[in-house]
């Protein structure tokens, strides 16, 4: 059985708007979330109960309530600075065979 390296395993909100995650490979660290703050439905971190209720669901994703989850994938890269084709690596062929 293969792991999944971009699984996250835990998270919790952190100050500001950074949450802290590990990842199923043992991968972790704080990502800021900032920058999507107070655009559409991230407005709703403004109420930090509301973003410390953040959780993984049951699709794997880094969720807020029923409308905000965030791409493990891309939290994985932005934390390990990691590009498309080292944490996806069929992604290449996908794209020559399309």
């Amino acid at each position: 059985m293969s792991i999944d390296p971009t699984q996250p395993v835990a998270v919790e909100a952190r100050g500001g708007l950074r949450i802290w995650i590990r990842f199923q490979d043992g991968e972790e660290g704080e990502i800021d979330l900032s920058d999507l703050a107070g655009m559409g439905v991230f407005k709703a971190w403004e109420d930090r109960v509301f973003f410390e209720s953040v959780r993984i669901n049951r699709y794997n994703e880094v969720a807020w309530g029923e409308k905000i989850d965030l791409c493990p994938d891309a939290l994985y890269m932005q934390l390990t600075g990691k590009s498309p084709d080292e944490v996806l690596p069929g992604l290449s062929a996908m794209k020559t065979s399309a």
